[in-house]
């Protein structure tokens, strides 16, 4: 539950839980939740991988 609180907390300073109404914006949301330490500590950007 720690997990996705953080996860929530990564994706949302990097601007990855806006604009939930576009198919691909809503991937990148849950991958940023999901994969929030590569986001957080690695720099990893889920918008270019992604898009």
């Amino acid at each position: 539950m720690i997990y996705l609180v953080i996860g929530l907390l990564v994706a949302g300073t990097h601007g990855y839980l806006v604009a939930w109404n576009i198919p691909g914006n809503v991937l990148e949301g849950l991958a940023a939740i999901i994969l929030w330490p590569l986001v957080a500590f690695f720099a990893v950007d889920l918008h270019a991988l992604i898009a």
